[in-house]
């Protein structure tokens, strides 16, 4: 049993002082100091820095580490040269992200306060690197495969992908599925890999509606996505449509990443069946995909939260960088309302969208809690001067253990 003792608490979104916390694995107990001493007499009191603040650790729910060797490869600017340029040096940016790779990527996420994410892997060329992380990881096997010819072999290689990670020795590690997206996958192997979701109660999630050409495809086989499907697969109309790709997730939450080009209609679809969207600010820009409209999200009461993305559509996987981004972004949204949103996205929010028993400072909560170095006591304004100045964390704990 450990106590500790910051000056500041930051829970649902306040500031609580005179406040201790003990734990083990999971928040034992949140009172007085002294009151916890008296209940747990052997425990461990951590000693904190004046203006010391603990809050909890931050969730990424979406991230490609397969390429996080990208740094000035791609083409941003427009979604399909991005996508030519991903195709022409996928086989090289793999190639030269080995486990020492990809662990620095995960390992800067440690060092920014990720203490769990998401990680949408292709291949699983990342689960070794995987299985080493601190990190509770959310391991999304993502399917992809337009062609009907292709869907025995795309699914057995799938299935041996998912079945793998069951045998990785790391407790904290939960399989998932990820689609890859409406125009790229199957409707045979769509259904096949959401049936052992539901069979199995697997996270899912799937890219949806992040370009104005994936729409155009969808709705009307053309635009930018015509040449693309008709010269590199040989296919002339999409594989399915909006509608009836979403009617495959009725009944199973899904996270839905980026939705930019979603309408009221399919926002109000979202809503009914319990989606949330995973918005990714930067990545959005540099693909030149535009910015998500919240307003309307709040408007049809869709639940959304916030992620990086990869390193593929990135300079960061920071999720202080990611919010501050995005506090600027969405410039017609409030500013304190907004970063105090922000926060829970990447905390109790994206903790519900995972199905992760943490995200907040709380008794029975997994303790994955950050400490933070305040340079003056935390005002009313906290959320919005931790997005902005982030600053510095000088203890990380996950699942009780400091790492």
């Amino acid at each position: 049993m450990n106590i500790i003792a910051p000056s500041y608490i930051y829970v649902d979104n306040n500031i609580v002082q005179n406040q201790a916390i003990a734990f083990d694995t999971t928040i034992k107990d949140i009172a007085p100091l002294k009151q916890l001493l008296l209940k747990f007499p052997t425990a461990k009191v951590i000693q904190l820095q004046t203006n010391s603040l603990v809050m909890p650790g931050l969730i990424n729910a979406h991230v490609h580490l397969e390429f996080s060797a990208n740094k000035d490869t791609l083409k941003y600017g427009h979604f399909l040269p991005w996508l030519y340029s991903v195709i022409k040096n996928r086989d090289a940016l793999i190639n030269s992200c080995d486990d020492v790779c990809v662990t620095k990527a995960i390992d800067t996420m440690l060092q920014s306060g990720t203490t769990s994410f998401g990680a949408v892997s292709s291949y699983g060329l990342d689960m070794q690197a995987i299985q080493n992380a601190h990190q509770n990881i959310v391991l999304f096997h993502e399917i992809i495969g337009s062609k009907a010819q292709m869907v025995d072999a795309l699914f057995n290689d799938f299935k041996q992908r998912l079945d793998a990670s069951r045998l990785l020795n790391k407790p904290n590690l939960y399989p998932a599925i990820a689609i890859h997206s409406p125009y790229s996958v199957h409707p045979v192997l769509l259904k096949k890999v959401i049936d052992i979701a539901k069979r199995e109660k697997l996270p899912l999630s799937a890219h949806f509606l992040e370009s104005k050409a994936e729409v155009d495809w969808l709705k009307q086989g053309s635009g930018d996505f015509q040449s693309f499907f008709n010269n590199l697969l040989q296919q002339n109309h999409p594989v399915t449509s909006i509608s009836e790709f979403l009617s495959y997730f009725e009944s199973i939450p899904t996270l839905m990443t980026h939705a930019v080009h979603a309408t009221k209609q399919e926002l109000i679809q979202l809503s009914n069946a319990g989606h949330t969207i995973i918005h990714c600010p930067i990545s959005n820009r540099l693909l030149g995909n535009g910015a998500l409209n919240i307003n309307e999200l709040h408007r049809h009461n869709v639940k959304w939260i916030c992620a990086t993305d990869g390193l593929s559509s990135n300079y960061t996987l920071n999720l202080f960088e990611e919010m501050k981004i995005a506090l600027f972004m969405h410039h017609d949204a409030d500013l304190l309302p907004l970063a105090r949103k922000l926060l829970n996205s990447v905390t109790i929010l994206a903790a519900d969208a995972l199905g992760l028993n943490s995200g907040e400072i709380k008794i029975g909560k997994n303790a994955d809690m950050l400490v933070l170095d305040l340079p003056n006591p935390p005002s009313d304004q906290f959320a919005l001067h931790l997005i902005l100045h982030q600053y510095n964390i000088s203890k990380v704990f996950i699942n009780g253990q400091l790492v």
